[in-house]
Order: C-alpha cells, then sequence, then structure tokens
C-alpha cells in the first residue's frame, strides 16, 4: 500500500482543510514529509496520521497551536501533564461560570414565571423576604437616560458583566422623599446578585423583614398612584416604614412588545 498522500487527500481523511494544512506548514506545527520538486506538490504520510489527530485532540482541549506546538516538539511527559493540568483548571473555571450562569437564568425564568401568575394587581401584601445581596450605587436619578447612564457606571464601577443582571436591577427612593410623596426622585440603584463570590466595595444587602408590597401593570413611570396606595395601607394598619423604598421592574418592553404584559414591583420594608 502507498505511504504517500496529497494536501488534498490528508485533508478528507482527517476531515480538516487544505488551508489549515497549509498553515500548520507555516507555522512549523505539520510539515509535509515530502515536497515534489518539480511541481510543489506537498505529501504526507501515515507516520503523521497520529501527529495530527494529537493536534486535533489538543485543539479540542483548548490548547493553543503555540502550546501544541511546544509539547509535539518536546515530547516531554511532564510537559504534557502540565498543560493538562492548566487546561483542567481553566475547565473547572468554565464550568464553575457555567454553573452561575444556569442559576442566573434558572432564577429569572422562576422570577418571570412567578410575575405571570399574580393575581392580585394593585394590593398591598404584607410579606417576608430572606436578605438580599446587591450591588448598590447610591447616585440622585430622576429620568430613564440617568437611569441608563447610572446602571452602566454600576456595572463598570463594580467590574460586573451585563448578564449578570438581566431581569434583577432595580431602584429605590429614600424614606424622606417618600413621605414627602416625591416618588419619582430616586436616590440608588441596584443591581441584585446571586453570586457568593463576587467582591466590590459596592455591595451591601437589603435586610430580612417584613415588606409591604405591591404589583401593578407598568414601569418606573407609573408608580405614583401605587405608593399612595401603599402608603394608605401602611398608615390605616399601624405599620412603620423601616427605609427606603425598593422598585423593580420584572417584566418590561424587553421581554414583551405588549405593555399589558409589563409588571413592576415595590417593596417597602416595614414593622408592627
Amino acid at each position: 500500500m502507498r505511504n504517500l498522500f496529497t494536501i488534498g487527500e490528508m485533508a478528507k481523511l482527517h476531515n480538516i482543510t487544505m488551508k489549515t494544512l497549509r498553515y500548520y506548514n507555516e507555522i512549523g506545527l505539520l510539515e509535509p514529509i515530502q515536497i515534489d520538486e518539480r511541481n510543489g506538490y506537498r505529501y504526507y504520510s501515515t507516520e503523521q496520521f497520529e501527529q495530527i489527530n494529537t493536534i486535533q485532540y489538543l485543539k479540542k482541549l483548548g490548547f493553543s497551536l503555540k502550546e501544541i506546538k511546544g509539547q509535539l516538539y518536546h515530547r516531554d511527559i511532564a510537559g504534557f501533564v502540565d498543560l493538562l493540568e492548566k487546561q483542567k483548571k481553566l475547565t473547572e473555571q468554565k464550568i464553575k461560570e457555567l454553573v452561575q450562569v444556569n442559576r442566573r437564568f434558572q432564577n429569572r425564568i422562576n422570577d418571570i414565571t412567578l410575575a405571570r401568575e399574580i393575581m392580585e394587581l394593585g394590593v398591598v401584601r404584607v410579606v417576608d423576604i430572606n436578605e438580599r445581596k446587591v450591588v448598590r450605587l447610591m447616585e440622585k436619578i430622576g429620568s430613564e437616560p440617568e437611569i441608563e447612564v447610572s446602571l452602566r457606571q454600576l456595572e463598570n464601577m463594580a467590574n460586573m458583566n451585563s448578564s449578570i443582571f438581566i431581569g434583577g436591577v432595580g431602584l429605590t427612593v429614600d424614606l424622606n422623599n417618600i413621605k414627602d410623596k416625591k416618588f419619582d426622585e430616586y436616590n440608588s440603584i441596584f443591581i441584585l446578585t446571586e453570586e457568593e463570590d463576587i467582591e466590590s466595595s459596592f455591595i451591601t444587602t437589603f435586610q430580612k423583614g417584613k415588606y409591604a408590597s405591591i404589583f401593578y401593570r407598568g414601569d418606573h413611570n407609573e408608580s405614583s398612584p401605587y405608593y399612595k396606595v401603599l402608603l394608605d395601607y401602611i398608615k390605616k394598619n399601624g405599620l412603620q416604614m423601616m427605609g427606603d423604598s425598593i422598585e423593580r421592574v420584572i417584566i418590561n418592553q424587553y421581554i414583551s412588545k405588549n405593555e399589558e404584559d409589563y409588571l413592576t414591583e415595590i417593596q417597602i420594608q416595614v414593622t408592627y
């Protein structure tokens, strides 16, 4: 059986392109075993099959061509184990990141699913809520453009990726402004975060406790009448407000084009 294969045959046998083989030749990763001086045709042999299999295997593991070339050149067991250890750590980090992303998606799915099941809109309920970790930027915000700019600032300063906070962004209104019925003047923007190991000087918490809560169809622009309903309920039931309000749009125009689907929740921590 012949033991020389053209570049086209080699590419077909290993399910790669001739362009890739030419590039491997250019960088000295896999050179033809023979080049015909008359026509410049490149030929490979069965002896190189295992070499190309190794290249493809290491590529799938995530190694760079530079690392693969170094390994094939030195053929050192200890070096190969070191490469595998390095890639194993990178893989473990990717798995950790994917688990976090998966958890965020599931939390958002749960969030939206529960929101769609809410039937009592415009009705105040007092609910027990556990402590929540947030990344929060204290800043006066009074318009939609300011909300977007402040969110980008918070994202950058906290070194967070936007995929972290899909559906987890909210605003707060200072307690004194609530008492003065200035419901459209926000004093901070926050991002709910489920990350256990995130480190930032902007991290704080919303305390565990009882919260007067109300859901309504609409976004931040429609909040004023619902604040009034909340305040009336708090007053009639002899409750005391414990801090700033927490206002979060759960379903907005980025999730549904139907305004009837929009959903916002306002919470104010209270005590009897």
